[in-house]
């Protein structure tokens, strides 16, 4: 076929095709960098078979014109990638109910897929956050709750303002998420801050609890940088779920199939076709 990829007969690890229920990968879309139709469709044309999630972060769609925006949301769906909100919802949070009325209902206008539920500076009932995912769900789109154990969490704060705020009973964070997997929680974001990110050590444990507790079909580990994604497929394999930045896909999927890898990844990364 002429769509296939070249070097055939060089052994890698198979991949579930799209749409994929594990080994999912998000990317971060226009944030740290400005993204515009030209420059998606390079990403995904080159490098979308691998991309499940579009995520755009800080509420930056809000900023679009709105046929910019709904030229990047459709030509998502063309590769067929979903697209994320990320956890602008914080913010419509503090202006009211039908505020958030809104908001969900021009989510699924202009075309998103995903609304993803963060609390990370603020704090809300668990029986509202479960409400709130079971809302989303029942407007037709899928709903990702973020947890994690350190509040405050998504506003890059350094080591020393984390430690001041401490971090959270992670068990009550897990409740949380297996509350919402319940109400029909598409997954469950799990924020790198207090885990992998500002910390002076990582807290694997923690991540190791999440994973046990709740199952890692049900979660996606927020990894955007190499070392930490590195460390999730050596400790949970290639299929585990991970948002990274857009530009780490090549090195992500590199590391998924098992052709290159860090020093202590080299060779070990492997899938097994029991057929």
């Amino acid at each position: 076929m002429a769509n296939e990829r070249a070097f055939q007969q060089i052994r890698m690890n198979k991949r579930q095709e799209k749409p994929r229920t594990k080994g999912v990968t998000e990317i971060r879309g226009p944030y740290y960098a400005v993204m515009g139709k030209r420059y998606l469709q390079d990403i995904l044309e080159t490098m979308g078979d691998y991309v499940d999630i579009l995520k755009f972060s800080g509420g930056s769609f809000t900023l679009y014109r709105e046929e910019q925006l709904k030229e990047l949301l459709d030509l998502a769906h063309h590769y067929n990638v979903k697209v994320s909100t990320g956890g602008f919802i914080e913010t419509v949070l503090t202006q009211g109910p039908e505020a958030v009325d809104h908001y969900i209902s021009e989510c699924r206008r202009v075309g998103f897929d995903i609304i993803e539920i963060s609390t990370g500076f603020i704090t809300m009932p668990v029986d509202d956050i479960v409400r709130l995912v079971e809302k989303v769900q029942k407007a037709g789109l899928l709903a990702k709750p973020e947890i994690g154990v350190q509040f405050g969490s998504g506003g890059t704060n350094s080591v020393e303002q984390n430690e001041a705020m401490g971090i959270t009973d992670p068990s009550q964070a897990i409740e949380v998420g297996k509350r919402c997997l319940d109400a029909g929680a598409y997954m469950l974001m799990i924020e790198s801050e207090g885990i992998t990110e500002s910390v002076r050590e990582w807290r694997t444990g923690i991540a190791t609890q999440f994973a046990r507790e709740l199952g890692t079909e049900n979660v996606m580990f927020e990894a955007a940088d190499p070392d930490v994604f590195a460390w999730y497929i050596k400790n949970y394999g290639p299929e585990i779920n991970v948002f990274v930045d857009h530009s780490q896909i090549v090195q992500l999927e590199g590391l998924r199939r098992g052709i290159w890898g860090t020093n202590d990844l080299w060779g070990r990364v492997l899938t097994f076709d029991g057929k």
